[in-house]
Parts: structure tokens; C-alpha cells; sequence
């Protein structure tokens, strides 16, 4: 009579062979581990500054020379994303084309107020025309649009560069102004920030702004 102890056919019964085996399965997972580590640091050091300060609604220092030309990089504040921006000369061309296809492009509407000192130029919506700071959350339902596209790239926004809300179809420029007939009922919001020496921009303080 057999026992209910034995061998199952194909299965190595050497003691050494399990080991390697044991030995392989760890060094993988290590690995594996270790790459997941790697593709999330870039992800990681976008986001300033400590998170004890960012719970407690702190403003946030943050060098715009960082963000490479046509390139956004993402930085936390009281929790919301605020995108930087770095325009192309070609971007802020494509952004005087827009008035005829946007619903604000004066940014009137007061649900999410643009700050005066943005609106010095209103195809801009910002301090500086080179760098736009808008806080990326869709003033639809609260979603997180995708981009900056280029033209052509998503067939929402057609010819024109921008952004895609993914939830509901809505569309913003390139200085964050929604197109028309798309459910977001606002402009992406600009955040109160202030430019405190020729590359450093403090967002959430905007005392004293000009």
C-alpha cells in the first residue's frame, strides 16, 4: 500500500533542488521590488515639500527653472494638484487663437475667481506668460485631467493643444479655459501665488502680489 506521503509525479524530491528553487523565487521578488522603486521615484520627487507641511495647508516654495521648455511638473498643495507649466513660444501662440471656441476666455466667471494679477493678460492667466500655475483638478466633477496634448493628439480637443478630462469629455486650453459646450462650468482655478526672485514662485501666498 502506498503512502499518502508520496513523491507527486514530476516534483523534485531532493531537498537541495527546493532551496534553489526558494532561493530564485526571493531574488526575483527583490528584484521586482526593486524596479517598482525605481519607476515611482520621478513621480515622488515632483511633489514638494514635506508632507507635515502640506497637511497643514503651508505654501509651497518651488523653482519653475526646474520645469523643462514644454514640460509640466505636478506640486502638492493642501492636497490639490497644482500644475507648472512651461510654455513654448508656440504654445502661447496657439493660446490667441482660442477666444472664438472658449466659454470664458476672459475668465469672468466668479465659481473659481482668476486673481487680478493673472489677468494682467488673459490668453495667459498667469504672472509670467511662459510659465502657466493652475490647480489641476476639473471644475466639473473634480476629476484630473490628462495632459498638456499637442494638437492632433486627442480627437476631444481636435487642432487645438490642451488638456482632456477624461470623466466627462471637458477641454481647457493651454492656460486652463474651458472650451465651449463641454460640462466643466469654470476655468481650471489659479491658484493665489506670488514670484518671490526671478525663478522661485511661492504658491498659496500671494501677499502684497504684483
Amino acid at each position: 500500500m502506498s503512502s499518502s506521503h508520496a513523491a507527486s509525479p514530476g516534483l523534485p524530491t531532493d531537498p537541495s533542488v527546493d532551496k534553489d528553487r526558494r532561493n530564485t523565487v526571493i531574488a526575483t521578488a527583490v528584484v521586482g521590488g526593486a524596479g517598482c522603486v525605481a519607476a515611482a521615484a520621478p513621480f515622488v520627487l515632483s511633489f514638494a515639500p514635506s508632507e507635515r507641511a502640506q497637511a497643514a495647508g503651508a505654501p509651497v516654495l518651488y523653482d519653475v527653472s526646474q520645469v523643462p521648455l514644454g514640460e509640466m511638473r505636478t506640486v502638492e498643495w493642501r492636497g490639490k494638484p497644482v500644475w507648472v507649466l512651461h510654455r513654448t513660444p508656440a504654445m502661447i501662440d496657439a493660446l490667441k487663437k482660442d477666444e472664438d471656441r472658449l466659454a470664458d476666455p476672459l475668465s469672468k466667471r466668479n465659481a473659481y475667481p482668476t486673481p487680478e494679477y493673472a489677468l494682467k493678460d488673459p490668453d495667459m492667466r498667469s504672472i509670467k506668460p511662459e510659465y502657466l500655475i493652475v490647480v489641476g483638478i476639473c471644475t466639473h466633477l473634480g476629476c484630473s485631467p490628462g495632459g498638456p496634448y499637442p494638437a492632433g493628439a486627442v480627437a476631444p480637443l481636435g487642432d487645438d493643444p490642451g488638456f482632456l478630462c477624461p470623466c466627462h469629455g471637458s477641454t481647457f486650453d493651454l492656460a486652463g479655459r474651458v472650451f465651449k459646450n463641454k460640462p466643466a462650468p469654470d476655468n481650471l482655478e489659479v491658484p493665489p501665488h506670488k514670484y518671490v526672485s526671478a525663478t522661485q514662485v511661492l504658491i498659496g501666498d500671494d501677499s502684497k502680489a504684483g
